[in-house]
């Protein structure tokens, strides 16, 4: 295993990612969109990942933020 293979890693690092950046939950591989929002924990569209609630996890499957996967940063 290659330091590499964790890149694409979020990990809580707010500095890795910008307002429009798509991040994959890498258990699920449901994909959170700040341009949809999230329906399920009342998230209003327009939210960029950074600004998500600290208890807020994945809709799919309930893994933290930090399990999250950059997979889009415009």
């Amino acid at each position: 295993m290659t330091e590499s293979f964790f890149d694409g890693s979020y990990g809580g690092d707010n500095s890795r990612i910008g307002p429009t950046s798509q991040l994959e939950c890498k258990i699920c591989w449901h994909v959170y969109d700040p341009a949809e929002g999230d329906d399920y924990w009342q998230i209003p569209p327009g939210t960029p990942f950074a600004d998500l609630p600290p208890h807020w996890s994945c809709p799919n499957c309930d893994a933290a933020k930090t399990e999250f996967m950059v997979v889009r940063d415009d």
